[in-house]
């Protein structure tokens, strides 16, 4: 059932309620209606014991306070748009800007701000939904935007994603959890990656796309093959203007059904895997570069580099991009964005 944290009073007024979904004795989740956030993911051991793989705070007064997005789940648009400004038709609309002159992950008073509606939950799956009206965060058209949680018996995490609109409107939703598929506060880098994707969107220091999107290959942007994120971290001038991996990957075309792997996550001691499924054209790569001083669940804070993003989404800047080769990112009155993903945890 929906219950109410102990303690903790949202922005809103009104206390923050969370719901767990899966098993004792299999996976559990819980998740918060304020961001519709995924506050922490359980997940059984061969051995028997549980561990947590999502970075997570505290308590749910230190999700309102911190700037990392964690768990939340961002929108209308994920990522970034440049100068926080959108053209289209002889028409223009300037956003919100949250970062700079730009605008990231919807602005300031973003999704990942707002308590969502929870409309229905089993034990297994919650479904919120969420109204965003016309000019919210200098967004045209009003917005219905629903997320459905599902947590499944082989140890997936389903998330689906759905919205409608009465004016034409970029729509990018996605959830920005961090994984640490070791349990602990340490550096992620020792963790191996495998994505499966041949070119990423090179972008200047302040993660604006600044060049046509680019090969992988004989670069550190190379994931190709599984490796550690800490082989060729820094190696290129795209990496060493981000302090890191902060890049969005265009998919394969065949992991577009849903089906195809579009990313796998090995825990650096062997004992977890976690494979990606995703609907979504790109997957963004952030690993944690600017993470230090958030609110660690353990206690303390946590430091860069201390968990890793996989966000299911466009390509960033989108809207303003339409040459990419991706489906069209503006959503029309009468059409339904829809978007699914899925984490799938493997205990080895």
């Amino acid at each position: 059932m929906l219950k109410e944290y102990e303690s903790g009073i949202a922005p809103d007024g009104q206390p923050f309620q969370c719901v767990t979904l899966g098993t004792e004795q299999g996976m559990q989740i819980t998740l918060m209606d304020w961001g519709a956030t995924w506050l922490s993911c359980q997940l059984p051991l061969k051995s028997g014991n549980k561990r947590e793989v999502l970075l997570g705070c505290p308590s749910p007064e230190e999700y309102t306070r911190q700037a990392a997005y964690l768990g939340a789940t961002v929108g209308r648009y994920a990522n970034r748009i440049a100068k926080a400004a959108l053209a289209r038709g002889g028409r223009s609309w300037q956003l919100s800007a949250n970062q700079d002159e730009h605008q990231l992950h919807g602005g300031p008073g973003g999704f990942h701000a707002r308590r969502w509606l929870c409309v229905e939950h089993t034990q297994a799956t919650v479904l919120f939904r969420l109204h965003s009206a016309d000019g919210d965060q200098g967004f045209p058209g009003n917005l219905i935007a629903e997320v459905r949680y599902t947590v499944t018996a082989d140890n997936q995490v389903a998330i689906e994603y759905r919205a409608t609109v009465d004016k034409d409107c970029p729509v990018n939703l996605t959830n920005h959890a961090y994984f640490h598929l070791d349990g602990a506060n340490t550096d992620v880098r020792q963790q191996k990656l495998q994505l499966y994707a041949t070119q990423y969107l090179p972008v200047d220091s302040e993660g604006i796309p600044c060049a046509p999107l680019a090969d992988v290959e004989n670069t550190g942007m190379d994931f190709r093959q599984p490796k550690t994120i800490s082989q060729d971290f820094l190696r290129d001038r795209d990496q060493q203007r981000m302090k890191g991996y902060d890049h969005a990957y265009l998919l394969y075309p065949a992991c577009g059904d849903g089906e195809t792997p579009a990313a796998q996550l090995w825990s650096a001691d062997n004992q977890v895997l976690l494979k990606v499924y995703t609907t979504a054209p790109a997957l963004q790569l952030y690993t944690g570069n600017f993470l230090a001083g958030t609110p660690a669940r353990q206690g303390g804070d946590y430091q860069n580099y201390s968990g890793v993003a996989l966000e299911s989404e466009f390509l960033p800047d989108s809207p303003n991009h339409p040459e990419w080769p991706q489906p069209d990112c503006w959503l029309k009155p009468g059409e339904t964005y829809h978007s699914s993903t899925r984490y799938q945890f493997v205990a080895l």
